[in-house]
């Protein structure tokens, strides 16, 4: 196997961390982009804001890929103004900081995998939809829009540019999954709303496996979902955390206290996405944990 060296910035996250952990352990050589000094060989300092672009591109010099899975948290706090526009600047300045920083070097990298969110489609009901689908209306398909369109330097430098647009992580360590785990565990859990809701899941093994995939593919480029198979309604998945768990979830939170409690951030809980990875699936992906019962359990 080629050892190759890879950039990543978000390396401290939920998916990076895992990303960076897999990287590793097959010996790649892994270049973590972080905000702060650098504190070894292994670190690059990089400003999202984009006011040291050349600094970024000399850190970047020799790299065969470039992922960017960095951004504030989505469901970290309440969605005021101000975290919005954290939200937005986190990652559209960013991904644009990258992207430029990787069309200066002489010699690019082969590869720029951009993060993005299924969130870009918005709220689709019942709707099956995989990457033809135009995007949602609202802040966060608005977000990943900018997001996206961020990545554009890379891209017309021909750069081979992916946009992993990843759905809802099954994951012990952070995420809703990292919000669910507890309260399941304390006999808490049920579910969001009426339950009717898609949620499109994916396990944090298949996660890090599918940008690995889109690393390696030297074919693949544009959107792909990343996503399970086959999305299950929000009813469903708490069913499977009670079964999983052995504890019982009798309990649902009314939308109204969503709302009241989230503010607007309760639309994305209470929406609905029924979103398929179809492009991964065409491409030759094999998941390891299709199901949810079977994410649940490896998380």
């Amino acid at each position: 196997m080629e050892r190759l060296r890879i950039a990543v910035a978000g390396s401290s996250g939920l998916i990076g961390s895992a990303l960076v952990r897999s990287l590793t352990a097959d010996g790649h050589e892994v270049v973590r982009l972080v905000r702060r000094a650098a504190e070894g060989p292994g670190e690059v300092c990089w400003d999202p804001a984009g006011r040291s672009i050349e600094t970024t591109a000399a850190g970047l010099t020799g790299c065969a890929a470039v992922v960017n899975l960095a951004g504030a948290g989505i469901g970290d706090r309440r969605w005021t103004p101000s975290y919005k526009r954290l939200l937005r600047d986190s990652r559209v300045l960013g991904t644009a900081a990258l992207a430029e920083a990787v069309a200066m070097l002489p010699e690019p990298p082969r590869v720029f995998v951009s993060g993005s969110a299924i969130g870009i489609y918005g709220d689709t009901g019942d709707r099956v939809v995989d990457e033809q689908a135009p995007p949602g209306d609202g802040f966060l398909p608005s977000l990943c829009v900018e997001w996206e369109e961020a990545a554009a330097p890379a891209q017309e430098a021909g750069v081979r540019t992916v946009f992993a647009r990843t759905g809802l992580v099954v994951a012990r360590g952070g995420g809703a999954w990292g919000r669910l785990f507890p309260l399941f565990r304390a006999g808490l859990g049920g579910r969001l709303g009426d339950g009717r809701q898609y949620w499109s899941y994916i396990s944090l093994h298949d996660e890090v496996a599918a940008l690995r995939f889109l690393i390696d593919g030297d074919t693949l480029s544009g959107p792909f979902n990343l996503t399970a198979p086959e999305p299950l309604t929000n009813r469903e998945i708490t069913a499977a955390m009670g079964r999983v768990l052995h504890r019982p979830a009798p309990f649902a939170v009314p939308a109204p206290v969503l709302r009241a409690v989230l503010g607007e951030m309760a639309g994305d809980v209470l929406g609905s996405q029924r979103v398929v990875p179809k492009r991964l699936l065409e491409s030759g992906f094999r998941f390891a944990f299709p199901g949810i019962e079977e994410a649940i359990r490896a998380a």
